[in-house]
């Protein structure tokens, strides 16, 4: 496993999800469809998603 990092490279918005999913070694899309549906269904992903954001390092 990986450090959790946002890449600079293959993100489509600030790359929390891809972060998330090189952490765990998974594919990004159903980190980013699993976001997308929390946002839409419960709202919470969002908050989620700004904290991460601003918290996890970018890549160097």
């Amino acid at each position: 496993m990986s450090t959790l990092v946002r890449p600079r490279s293959g993100r489509l918005i600030a790359g929390v999800c891809l972060g998330i999913a090189r952490r765990f070694d998974v594919d990004p899309q159903p980190v980013r469809i699993l976001t997308v549906l929390g946002l839409l269904f419960f709202g919470l992903s969002f908050w989620i998603y700004l904290w991460l954001w601003i918290l996890m390092p970018a890549e160097r």
